[in-house]
C-alpha cells in the first residue's frame, strides 16, 4: 500500500485504533467515510503486519465482537505513517500556495485596474473582484 490514498487510509484507521480500540469496523468505516469492505481489507492487512492484534469477545446477544489493539510495532508503524502522512500534506501545502502565487499574478497581469492581490493574507480568505 503505497499509494497516497492508501496511505492516507492507514494512517487514519491506525489514528482511530489508537484512540478507540472498540469500534466496530462500521463505526470506523463510517468516520472514514469508506466502504466496510475497505476497513475489514485494511485491518487483515494491517493484522497480517503484526500491526494489530485483533482480539475477539462474546457481546451482547450472539453476536461475537471484536476488539483491534495496536501492537508495539504498530505504535511505530503509526509514527511512521503519520510523518510521511505530514510530509505529504507539508509539499501539498507548499504546492498549493505556489499555484495561489500564479493564479494571482495571472490575474493581476490580466486585470491590472483590480486591486492588489498580493497584499491578501496567505492565510485568510481570497477575495476576488471581478472586474466591471
Amino acid at each position: 500500500m503505497n499509494k497516497p490514498l492508501d496511505q492516507e487510509i492507514d494512517y487514519r484507521l491506525l489514528k482511530i485504533l489508537s484512540g478507540e480500540n472498540n469500534l466496530t469496523q462500521r463505526e470506523m468505516a463510517k468516520q472514514m467515510g469508506i466502504s466496510l469492505g475497505k476497513v475489514n481489507y485494511c485491518l487483515a492487512e494491517l493484522a497480517k503486519k503484526g500491526f494489530v492484534k485483533v482480539n475477539r469477545f462474546k457481546g451482547s446477544g450472539n453476536k461475537l465482537q471484536y476488539v483491534y489493539i495496536l501492537t508495539p510495532s504498530g505504535l511505530e508503524a503509526k509514527a511512521r505513517v503519520t510523518l510521511r502522512f505530514l510530509r505529504r500534506k507539508m509539499k501539498e501545502y507548499e504546492d498549493i500556495k505556489q499555484q495561489i502565487k500564479e493564479l494571482t499574478k495571472e490575474i493581476e497581469q490580466d486585470n491590472p485596474d483590480m486591486e492588489d492581490l498580493s497584499a491578501v493574507d496567505m492565510e485568510g480568505v481570497y477575495p476576488v473582484r471581478l472586474a466591471d
